[in-house]
């Protein structure tokens, strides 16, 4: 399993539809075989800020298997947009170092 990072700065005035726009792209990462989990979470110091944490199964799984599917078009279309929007997106491979704990919303 490898964890996607992406974080987004957004012009203010954009929260509401870029929310809306990754719920309709989020219908394609449930569909995906590949896609583990997702969450996509707003800053509170600063709400035009948002990070967007996803589990895929591994990094081919998400290059080669999620890009390369024909669903992909799909969540493209749906945050196309806000591509010039993403400040930082890396791949990061889970270490040994975890709690026992598991966050909750």
């Amino acid at each position: 399993m490898i964890v996607e990072y992406i974080r987004y700065t957004l012009a203010p005035d954009a929260c509401e539809a870029f929310e809306r726009d990754y719920a309709r792209a989020a219908l394609v990462l449930d569909a995906s075989e590949h896609c583990l989990a997702y969450e996509l979470s707003r800053c509170v110091d600063e709400p035009h800020r948002y990070l967007l944490r996803i589990e895929w199964d591994s990094a081919e799984g998400h290059l080669q298997g999620f890009r390369g599917s024909p669903e992909f078009r799909d969540f493209l279309a749906a945050i196309r947009g806000y591509i010039g929007a993403i400040e930082e997106m890396r791949h990061y491979a889970p270490t040994a170092v975890a709690g026992a704990k598991t966050a909750t919303a």
